[in-house]
């Protein structure tokens, strides 16, 4: 009998392959979420119960990362001080440079209280929950990430008032909670890791739950900070020139941190 020949793959087989490698389904669910926060924001009683679902999830992510990893690369990424120094200075150095660039932009391009809210924004360490899923998602160093969130949380209280008052010329008290706050957020992920010996075999066997875990809660951060945004006519005055414009910046900002951030990690 004559070999049998491969069927080709269909058009639209091919380019569904091809946005897949282009196209990140977890940025695609993040543009969906944020169009349903606009369009059909959580409100009343849905929106407490939806702060409380948010709030078990990101318990039981940091709960799923402390089970998951050992002890000693915890250590590790904690001693890794060209990591920890390389976060520190993108957060309250690099990031504010950024920050300062943007608000050269005139104001028919990006309004002021915009440019102002961008300073701001970059005078603020990043939560820990968006760094370690973030980093997951990337196969990054998740121990480093956890760890570097941690000190740069800790020392955004001091660091950021300290920065706004200089560079927005204006004083600033603490803002983005206290250490004990910020400590309580890793209490689940010291649990985890005292119980890693007992059940890190089956929590690593059994990827797609820390993978279920890290994207949902993304996706609820996103969807209740839209929703409540949208309920509190915070997108009232924006319109839609302003917003791609707002859009921009914002891509050109992660472009560059990302490009520096990279050659700095490659001329080490």
């Amino acid at each position: 009998m004559p070999e049998a020949i491969p069927s080709r793959p269909g058009r639209w087989s091919r380019a569904w392959s091809a946005t897949k490698t282009w196209v990140d389904p977890l940025v695609v669910m993040i543009v969906a979420v944020f169009l349903l926060g606009l369009f059909a924001p959580a409100s009343g009683g849905f929106a407490t119960g939806l702060d409380h679902v948010t709030t078990a999830a990101v318990v039981l992510l940091f709960f799923l990362y402390g089970a998951r990893m050992a002890t000693s690369e915890v250590w590790d990424g904690l001693k890794n001080w060209r990591l920890q120094g390389g976060m520190l200075a993108s957060t309250y150095l690099l990031f504010p440079v950024l920050g300062l660039a943007v608000q050269v932009l005139p104001d028919s391009v990006l309004p002021a209280d915009l440019k102002t809210g961008l300073l701001y924004l970059s005078l603020l360490p990043s939560t820990i929950q968006s760094s370690v899923v973030f980093t997951s998602i990337a196969r990054g160093n998740v121990a480093g990430a956890i760890t570097g969130a941690t000190v740069s949380n800790v020392l955004g209280i001091v660091l950021t008032p300290l920065l706004v008052g200089v560079l927005m010329s204006r004083a600033g008290g603490p803002v983005g909670g206290s250490a004990g706050a910020t400590l309580l957020q890793l209490l689940p992920f010291v649990v985890g890791q005292l119980l890693q010996p007992k059940i890190g075999a089956w929590v690593r066997a059994h990827k797609p739950v820390t993978l279920i875990t890290d994207r949902g809660t993304i996706l609820l951060v996103a969807y209740g900070s839209v929703s409540e945004a949208e309920s509190s006519g915070v997108w009232d005055d924006l319109t839609v020139g302003v917003l791609v414009a707002l859009v921009v910046v914002c891509a050109v900002l992660l472009a560059a941190m990302l490009v520096i951030s990279r050659g700095a990690a490659g001329a080490r």
